[in-house]
């Protein structure tokens, strides 16, 4: 839930744009120290909220408005 929040935060801020590709996993792992249960269900509840979309072997972006 905490790292939901500060992504959403960033997308709020303008620091990852629409249509912007949302770091890797790996990336976000290695940047908040988390497991990678924690990255996958930030990502499911930015998806849920409707900021996110993932595309199948593509990657998880910023939604456009």
């Amino acid at each position: 839930m905490q790292l939901a929040d500060l992504l959403e935060k960033k997308i709020e801020k303008g620091e990852l744009a629409p249509g912007q590709l949302l770091p890797s996993e790996t990336q976000l792992r290695q940047e908040y120290g988390v497991a990678r249960g924690t990255v996958r269900s930030a990502v499911a509840l930015l998806r849920d909220r409707g900021l996110v979309v993932t595309l199948p072997q593509r990657g998880t972006y910023v939604r456009q408005s």
